[in-house]
């Protein structure tokens, strides 16, 4: 019996083809890309290959070209199997048979059958000299492809190691944070004894510094936990108008601190959606400090709550510099910043809008961003990005 090579990526044909043929005493080898059943043909040596046209890295056409390009290979019998393949095509890189899909089980043992008694339905469809060039020319793809492929192992596994590596630190950071955030508010309540004036605004310091590295910690651990699949959401009904109040209420005195208006427009809909409201107000709290960041000094902010059809947005807007067109995607990957010098304006570590996105999308929406210059927020146009955070009427994805 007969050794048969099948390059396919779909389980369901591979099922099939290894039933039909097993059962008459064929040895089926499987392979479900390009360069893995360049790979088996080379060292297995089968007496045919069944290729079909769309498969991964390599498709049918270049695999055959190829195998017909390597000594002990070039007069194998080569089948391509397929639903939108071109018969002629694959007759004149060099197949010697083409059966479409679905596969007619009926028919298909017998056909395989002549095809290894020699039967073969192209003759010289391709001159010499033209499918030499081709030979060599898919040689220099496949040695690409796999240099890609190998790449983009490592690159998967970089991505695995940053997602450990900032897994464990933001741990080891938020484990010390624990009793320093508590001692120092026993120290501000005066429980620890009392405090001099000098104490008391040195401790306000600590304080503010202590909070802002909490926050960060926070951010890093929901990005973490976002990027692994890990972060649960609740179902609770909100209104994205109250928590966005809070949001406001919560940041009015950075604003007053940074010397920036902050416009705030009426809210005309409390209209509700189910969704976890802890996670919406850190995700709006992040845009609206990432519009005061950017803001100068006498600049404004304007926010506003509006609900289209079946839609819930928050739109804010602010004066600063803007984002350009070309930027205003890469800035919604972790610690991806405008300026990322270690001179930049602004601080921060990149990863506010990163994790408003994520949570919008889990709540079947999206954030965007637009020049705030052609639409109006709280009555007013600003000079700088309008930011919408967009979420659906209905429940956040797990």
């Amino acid at each position: 019996m007969a050794k048969v090579l099948h390059i396919e990526d779909d389980p369901r044909n591979l099922r099939l083809v290894r039933k039909l043929l097993g059962a008459v005493g064929h040895q089926v080898i499987e392979a479900t890309s390009g360069l893995e059943g360049i790979a088996l043909a080379r060292a297995e040596r089968p007496d045919l290959v069944l290729v079909d046209i769309n498969v991964p890295d390599l498709d049918g056409y270049e695999i055959t070209l190829r195998l017909r390009g390597i000594e002990g290979l070039s007069g194998v019998p080569i089948v391509a199997i397929t639903a939108e393949g071109d018969r002629e095509t694959s007759l004149a890189v060099g197949a010697n048979g083409f059966i479409e899909k679905p596969i007619d089980a009926k028919r298909f043992v017998r056909t395989i059958g002549k095809f290894l008694l020699g039967h073969s339905e192209r003759g010289d469809h391709t001159e010499p000299r033209l499918r030499e060039q081709s030979h060599r020319i898919v040689e220099r793809l496949e040695q690409k492809v796999r240099e890609l492929s190998t790449a983009n192992v490592r690159l998967e596994e970089m991505a695995r190691l940053r997602r450990d590596f900032l897994r464990n630190v933001t741990h080891e950071l938020a484990t010390p944070l624990t009793p320093l955030v508590g001692y120092l508010h026993l120290l501000e309540r005066g429980d620890l004894g009392p405090l001099t004036p000098q104490q008391r605004k040195a401790l306000g310091a600590m304080g503010a510094s202590m909070r802002k590295l909490r926050n960060t910690v926070d951010t890093l651990l929901d990005v973490s936990a976002l990027e692994s699949g890990q972060m649960s959401f609740k179902r609770e009904p909100l209104s994205l108008a109250a928590v966005l109040d809070r949001v406001v209420d919560e940041l009015r005195p950075a604003f007053q601190e940074a010397r920036i208006t902050l416009h705030v427009e009426p809210h005309v809909s409390e209209a509700q959606f189910l969704g976890d409201g802890e996670k919406v107000q850190r995700a709006i709290a992040h845009i609206v400090q990432n519009a005061m960041k950017f803001t100068p000094s006498g600049g404004s902010v304007g926010v506003a709550c509006r609900t289209v059809d079946d839609v819930h947005l928050v739109l804010v807007a602010d004066d600063g510099e803007g984002i350009p067109e070309e930027k205003r995607e890469t800035v919604f990957e972790p610690f991806v910043q405008i300026d990322g010098s270690i001179t930049r304006k602004h601080g921060g570590t990149g990863l506010g809008l990163a994790f408003a996105r994520r949570v919008a999308e889990a709540h079947g929406g999206t954030v965007t961003i637009d020049d705030a210059a052609s639409y109006p927020v709280a009555g007013k146009f600003f000079g700088g990005s309008l930011i919408r955070l967009v979420v659906a009427a209905g429940r956040p994805s797990p």
